[in-house]
């Protein structure tokens, strides 16, 4: 599809008459859908070539935990990251400005599906999903970037286990693989606490069920921690642990705050005398 073809697609479902979120027919739906997509297809591809322009900070932005890692280790074991076979590093280029360009666009893309959800959304439910885009994406930057602190210490653990006599070879794809996934564990990890007052604000859960289940949850988190972690040391998983433990504490707290205002709420409604 060329871009003139792209633009008019655009234009077509923006400008469609009586196209509002209540009156849009199934066409229309799948008319915004294709054009929502085609931007962000679009602001990923420009996001992509520019990111190229920045492939060596990049590369040192990727490599930085390793290197950390390997003066971790120091002289007693030797490490080296490579690239494997002739098209290794075009892929390496591939790969890394291709994950650069859709965390680079994230905010317009994440936009443009919100944008697409939202008319069919109560006003309430959309009150409550602008709170959830405000204070979802701190949360998740706050857990990739505690991942990014952590990590080089549990690839040192890692990398120390490297017999005497040999030495370490790290393939830059499986790394990378490695890194991206150990950061999205971070970052989602942070964010469950969240998801329990989302939960709580739909009337899924109450306050007093979180209290009453906190114990089995805590020791829940500090397995999940010790199983996501990438290293054996007990630093990495508390580093992961303490900060859930302590925002489901802070949601328990959340999530009774809001079932004491509803209760006062309902209680308002039933007997108008007893507000107080």
């Amino acid at each position: 599809m060329s871009i003139a073809t792209a633009v008019s697609v655009l234009r077509v479902s923006s400008s469609r008459p009586g196209a509002s979120a209540g009156h849009m027919t199934l066409a229309d739906h799948l008319r915004e859908l294709r054009a929502r997509l085609i931007r962000s297809a679009l602001v990923l591809v420009v996001a992509f070539f520019v990111s190229l322009l920045f492939f060596d900070p990049l590369l040192s932005l990727v490599l930085g935990p390793y290197n950390q890692a390997r003066d971790l280790v120091g002289a007693d074991t030797t490490t080296t990251a490579y690239v494997a076979g002739a098209t290794g590093p075009l892929m390496l280029h591939l790969k890394l400005c291709g994950v650069a360009a859709l965390m680079a666009a994230s905010p317009y893309w994440l936009w443009q599906a919100w944008a697409f959800v939202v008319p069919g959304l109560l006003e309430r439910e959309k009150r409550w999903s602008r709170v959830f885009a405000i204070v979802a994406g701190p949360l998740f930057i706050g857990g990739v970037a505690l991942g990014y602190y952590v990590l080089p210490k549990g690839l040192g653990v890692l990398i120390g286990f490297t017999p005497d006599g040999l030495d370490n070879l790290v393939e830059f794809g499986d790394y990378f693989s490695f890194f991206t996934r150990m950061l999205l564990v971070f970052g989602l990890a942070v964010e469950l606490p969240f998801f329990l007052v989302l939960l709580n604000l739909a009337g899924v859960v109450t306050g007093a069920q979180l209290g009453r289940h906190r114990s089995i949850i805590l020791m829940g988190t500090v397995v999940f921690a010790a199983i996501a972690t990438p290293s054996t040391d007990p630093f990495s998983m508390l580093m992961l642990a303490v900060p859930m433990m302590v925002l489901f504490v802070l949601a328990e707290v959340v999530t009774r705050l809001i079932d004491r205002r509803r209760r006062a709420r309902t209680l308002a409604q039933v007997d108008p005398w007893n507000e107080g």
